[in-house]
């Protein structure tokens, strides 16, 4: 089975990217088993608990992160240099995350066999 990564950069709501990866995993979680998340760079506010995006008008997709569980969506990786440089931590997250130095990061990133980056 071909093992897919999703690759988040992009910080929410100031473009779509976001809310279209998350629904691009769900959607692929129903055809395949083996997915991992990856959230680097500004892509780790994607995460960030206490988002309050009705008050710049935006959709409240955050919450949906909530649901990789119940999708067996278990290999959220976050880059732990990215947390760092932002001043967060994994408890300033939404959900539980495998939280992974660079090199760690990359090498599981390298393990997937297609990647697609929002």
């Amino acid at each position: 089975m071909t093992t897919l990564g999703f690759v988040f950069r992009q910080a929410p709501h100031g473009v779509a990217s976001g809310r279209e990866g998350l629904d691009a995993v769900l959607a692929t979680s129903a055809y395949s088993e083996d997915i991992s998340l990856f959230f680097h760079g500004d892509g780790v506010y994607q995460l960030l608990d206490g988002q309050q995006p009705k008050e710049i008008l935006s959709r409240d997709y955050i919450a949906t992160f909530k649901m990789l569980e119940l999708y067996d969506i278990e290999q959220v990786y976050v880059c732990h240099q990215s947390l760092q440089a932002r001043g967060l931590t994994t408890d300033d997250l939404l959900i539980d995350v495998i939280a992974c130095e660079p090199a760690e990061f990359s090498d599981h990133l390298h393990a997937c066999q297609r990647v697609l980056a929002f």
